[in-house]
C-alpha cells in the first residue's frame, strides 16, 4: 500500500461527539475529506445539520443524531443508529467536552457540584464514548480517540484552570487503560490540542479585544507563534483513525504549536 493510501478512510464510518462547531466541526469535515462517511453528535441540532450538509457537499454520507453526551443512554443511542444507519462502526472520536459553564477555576475555588459538572462533561462522556463504540465496533476492529488538551499536561503560570486540567490528564490515563483492554482488534489513542480560538475559548478567555488577545498570546508563548486551528486537529486525527497509525496505541499525539 502507497503512504497516501495509508491515509485513506473511504468506506469507514466515524463518529464524532460535540461535532456542531470548532474542533469538532473540523474533526468531522477532515474525516469527511479522508474518505469516511460520519455521524456528527451534540446537544445543537440545527448545528448539527449545517455540518451534515458541509459533509454531503463533500460527497460523503451524513447522519446527524442529537446526544447529551453525559447521559449513558444518549450515547448507547447514539452507537445504535449509527449501526441502523450505516450497518457499521470503525472511528470514535471522543470530542465533546470543555468547561461547564465556561469559566476557569482554580482548584482551590472549586465547589463539590463544580468540580462533578467537570469531572462529567470531560471523563464520564469519554469513558461512556469508548464503552459504547467498544460494544458496537465488529471484529474487524476500530479506533477509538480521545481529545485530551495540553493542560493535562502544564497549566503554565497564567492560566488557572485546575479542574479542566485535571479532568484532561484522566483522559489519557483512561485511553491508555483503554488500549490494553480493548487491543488487539481497536486501537485507542488520544490528541492533545494546544490553544485554539475557537467560540468557548474566546468567551472562557474573556478575548473580546485585540489588545486581549495579544496579552493572551504574551501570557501562553506558543513557539510555533501562532494559535491553532480545528484543522491542525484534523489532520492529527485522521492519521490516529487511519492505518498509517496501525502500530499505535495507547498514545497521547500534542499538537500545540510546541507548548
Amino acid at each position: 500500500m502507497s503512504i497516501l493510501n495509508l491515509f485513506n478512510l473511504e468506506g469507514e464510518v466515524a463518529v464524532v461527539t460535540g461535532a456542531g462547531k470548532g474542533i469538532g466541526k473540523g474533526i468531522a469535515l477532515a474525516l469527511a475529506e479522508a474518505g469516511a462517511d460520519v455521524v456528527v453528535a451534540s446537544r445543537s441540532e440545527d448545528q448539527l445539520n449545517d455540518v451534515a450538509q458541509e459533509i454531503k457537499a463533500i460527497g460523503k454520507n451524513a447522519l446527524v443524531v442529537p446526544t447529551n453526551v453525559i447521559e449513558t443512554e444518549s450515547m448507547e443511542n447514539l452507537g445504535k443508529k449509527t449501526i441502523d444507519k450505516f450497518g457499521k462502526l470503525s472511528i470514535w472520536v471522543n470530542n465533546a467536552g470543555g468547561l461547564p459553564d465556561g469559566t476557569p477555576r482554580y482548584l482551590t475555588r472549586t465547589s463539590p457540584d463544580q468540580f462533578n459538572a467537570q469531572l462529567d462533561l470531560n471523563i464520564k462522556a469519554a469513558w461512556s464514548g469508548c464503552v459504547v463504540a467498544a460494544k458496537y465496533m465488529s471484529e474487524n476492529g476500530g479506533s477509538i480517540i480521545n481529545i485530551s488538551s495540553t493542560s493535562s499536561k502544564n497549566m503554565g503560570p497564567n492560566i488557572k484552570n485546575g479542574p479542566y486540567g485535571a479532568s484532561k490528564a484522566a483522559i489519557n490515563s483512561l485511553t491508555a487503560t483503554f488500549s490494553h483492554e480493548l487491543a488487539p482488534h481497536i486501537r485507542v489513542n488520544a490528541v492533545a490540542p494546544g490553544p485554539i480560538p475557537t467560540e468557548n475559548f474566546i468567551d472562557s478567555m474573556k478575548m473580546d479585544t485585540p489588545e486581549r488577545e495579544e496579552q493572551l498570546k504574551k501570557m501562553i508563548n506558543i513557539p510555533l507563534k501562532r494559535w491553532g486551528k480545528p484543522e491542525d486537529i484534523g489532520a492529527a486525527v485522521i492519521f490516529m483513525a487511519s492505518p498509517a497509525s496501525g502500530w499505535v496505541t495507547g498514545q497521547c499525539l500534542f499538537v500545540s504549536g510546541g507548548l
